[in-house]
């Protein structure tokens, strides 16, 4: 809810700031959610932390556009491309690494551990990002009623984001208790170790932005749909099996990434 609420209000600003400012300010405030929710004694507050941490997260689409602003057009596909895969990587590969983590530690670790990254990554972005002001006199009111024309225009896209990065969500949130139940029986450190088996379907999908930049946008998608939907039949037959369900992951993976890069 925090990540849905960060994306219609606060990613906006990204349009009316000076992004480098924006980006930094907004990368420490996630920080202090995850701090928040370490340190939580109670469930409300680490859901308060975590609030935090989602609403602020959305730093990540502020700089997908700054990464597009900053490219040239012949390029722009392979560099949204590049940013979008490791977003992705992000995503899978924290499952990995959290597991690794909580099992060494406990479910605290992982936040603090990813509060104290995220400082530095903030120290990072200051240093390495230009200075951009933005390009229009647009005030905050206007930017959000902008949205909605922006949807009239582009929902068939935002439909297909919104789908395809649901059935990635279904899969991912879902296989933990089927991996942790018969036949596998796997422990928690096991079953995050499938992070990389999603992480290898993102990577394959970074030359979806350059058959964009090549004007083969509808045939991206077009593949990108068949193969999510041919998906589904090797995870189904994962139920009993680890090779089909893997070989699932990867092609899954590799669809919501090219589908999400091309949209």
């Amino acid at each position: 809810m925090g990540y849905a609420v960060g994306l219609m209000f606060l990613v906006p600003m990204g349009d009316m700031f000076e992004r480098r400012t924006l980006i930094v300010t907004m990368t420490l405030l996630t920080a202090l959610g995850l701090v928040i929710t370490a340190l939580a004694p109670t469930l409300p507050v680490m859901l308060a932390g975590i609030g935090v941490a989602g609403l602020c997260s959305v730093v990540a689409q502020v700089l997908v556009p700054l990464a597009a602003t900053l490219a040239t057009p012949e390029t722009r596909g392979k560099v949204v491309g590049t940013i979008m895969s490791g977003l992705l990587l992000g995503i899978l590969l924290a499952r990995t690494i959290a597991s690794a983590l909580a099992t060494l530690g406990g479910w605290r670790t992982v936040y603090w551990v990813a509060s104290v990254l995220m400082v530095i990554m903030a120290l990072v972005l200051w240093r390495a990002l230009p200075r951009l002001l933005p390009s229009n006199n647009l005030q905050y009111e206007q930017l959000i009623v902008s949205i909605f024309r922006l949807f009239g225009t582009t929902r068939v896209r935002a439909l297909l984001g919104c789908l395809s990065f649901a059935n990635f969500s279904i899969l991912w949130t879902s296989m933990a208790f089927m991996l942790s139940a018969p036949p596998y029986h796997y422990s928690e450190g096991i079953i995050g170790l499938f992070g990389l088996v999603g992480a290898a379907g993102a990577l394959a999908a970074t030359r979806a932005g350059r058959l964009v930049d090549k004007g083969k946008a509808t045939l991206t998608t077009t593949v990108g749909l068949v193969l999510l939907l041919l998906s589904w039949g090797m995870i189904a037959m994962g139920a009993t099996a680890l090779l089909p369900l893997i070989v699932g992951i990867v092609v899954l993976d590799l669809a919501v990434q090219g589908l999400h890069v091309t949209n």
